[in-house]
């Protein structure tokens, strides 16, 4: 009896060393950065995109949440089409691995990609200005990133709360009214106004009401605003469900040989002291 169960014991201590070591291999090649390959595709026909922020991170950081009142620097993003202040809050937050801007508007019916490294088992956020209303956005909220393929999300249109709806040119952004083609007598501006100040929270956004300036012809949409798509590409991935990379990089099946060698090492050591005490 006391032979069996030491044989016993021996087989479960090798089962654990290597279970152990390739949960430990698996962590290390899940922690492994992917490059992503993220498309924002406008689907409205008159509302442009502001260059758009994309920020990876893991949990307890949002750049947006509904039904909270939207950050200073989401509120400078949604009215003025102001990047400035949030990328200062995620270029030195710890919870953020990496983030990406764009460079340019993303015109109705247009798409721009941009390509962040991070890794998969992050979250992907984002923002950008619906530049045609007073403080109107869309975006993501913590979608996780795959380990591999590619995952894509139809997005609607938020209000940040954070301005009156007015629809006066007077209160936007300049570039609306020489991007959509419509005249004005107002210039426009790049800073808020604490007169038009909401004090709300990040909502649905009710769309153009036409208003002071804006029509719904011009300027109007239906959701969803933008189609999402964020693909993996470019390194080893790990496995969908299991964390292993698909190939395994050499250091990791390197790490499970010497942790296999090390189990067995022991389980015949366990075998020899039995036998010993047998033949006694």
């Amino acid at each position: 009896m006391k032979i069996r169960n030491m044989l016993k014991m021996g087989a479960l201590g090798a089962v654990i060393a290597v279970v152990a070591g390739l949960m430990l291999g698996g962590t290390a090649a899940a922690q492994e950065d992917v490059t992503y390959n993220v498309t924002i595709e406008n689907l409205t026909d008159s509302q442009p995109f502001t260059p758009p922020v994309i920020v990876a991170h893991s949990t307890g950081f949002d750049v947006f949440e509904t039904g909270e009142a939207a950050s200073a620097e989401l509120s400078a993003l949604a009215e003025n089409g102001n990047n400035d202040p949030l990328v200062g809050v995620v270029s030195g937050a710890s919870a953020v691995s990496a983030y990406v801007t764009g460079d340019g508007p993303i015109m109705p019916g247009a798409s721009a990609t941009l390509t962040i490294q991070a890794p998969s088992g992050n979250y992907l956020s984002a923002a950008f200005m619906l530049i045609c209303t007073n403080d109107g956005f869309s975006g993501l909220d913590s979608l996780m990133l795959p380990a591999s393929g590619s995952t894509t999300v139809d997005a609607m249109a938020y209000d940040a709360g954070s301005e009156t709806n007015t629809e006066d040119f007077a209160d936007m952004v300049p570039p609306c009214q020489d991007i959509i083609g419509v005249s004005s007598d107002d210039a426009g501006t790049g800073m808020s106004d604490p007169s038009t100040a909401e004090g709300g929270v990040v909502s649905a956004h009710a769309g153009i009401q036409g208003g002071t300036d804006l029509t719904v012809a011009d300027h109007g949409w239906s959701d969803p605003v933008v189609r999402i798509t964020v693909e993996a590409s470019g390194t080893t991935l790990p496995s969908a469900g299991t964390g292993f990379s698909e190939g395994g990089s050499t250091a990791t099946w390197l790490l499970y040989a010497a942790i296999a060698g090390v189990a067995l090492v022991g389980f015949g050591g366990a075998l020899r002291v039995v036998r010993s005490r047998a033949e006694d």
